[in-house]
Parts: structure tokens; sequence; C-alpha cells
């Protein structure tokens, strides 16, 4: 799962967290290996900022990190579970809701 980020991957990082000075997280002191998981766990207060963060990216934005969810190069369990929530209500609207079902069937089945 862990990765080295793209420079896509960092613009992506960049647009959900713009307050974001730099890519090392300040507990590790290690850079970021995926993109979903610092922003929720160090930025957005709640579900509804991480949503409205969501709703920052583009389609292909979107969908590309949908794609590296299902490929297992990011991951749902290291997400607060609000926020999977709130991925998932994304993707229902914006990209399908069969993605959206499929996302969280992966984060349960992925749990158990």
């Amino acid at each position: 799962m862990a990765r080295k980020l793209t420079t896509d991957d960092l613009l992506i990082l960049k647009k959900l967290a713009p307050e974001l000075a730099d890519t090392a997280c300040l507990h590790s002191g290690h850079e970021f290996r995926s993109v979903l998981p610092p922003v929720s766990q160090h930025f957005p207060p709640s579900s509804a900022d991480f949503r409205e963060r969501l709703v920052k990216l583009s389609d292909e934005e979107l969908e590309y990190l949908i794609s590296l969810i299902f490929e297992g190069m990011e991951s749902l369990h290291c997400v607060k579970k609000e926020h999977v929530d709130a991925l998932v209500e994304v993707v229902g609207v914006r990209l399908s809701k069969i993605k959206a079902a499929e996302l969280l069937e992966l984060y349960k089945f992925a749990g158990d």
C-alpha cells in the first residue's frame, strides 16, 4: 500500500489540503505515502469539511483516487470512518452509485 507519491498525487493532496505546508507527517517525520489517509487524519475537523474537500476534486481526480483504493494503493482503513461515509456519498453523487456501493463493500469486507 505504501508508495511514493507522484506529481499528480501531490497536486491532489495540495488541492484537498491547501493548508499543507510540508508533505512530511509531523508525527512520523516521513513523507506521506498516500493521499486520503493523511488528509482525513490531519486536516478536516468534520466529515462535512472532508466532503467539501472531496467536492473540489475533478471527476478524473476522484476516479483516480478510487482506482488506487481498488488497486490497494490507498487504504480506506486509515481514513476515519465518518470520512469514509463522506467519500462514499461523494462517489455516489459524482461518479456512480454502483461504484459507491462497491467502495463501501470493499471497506466492510477488508475490515473483517
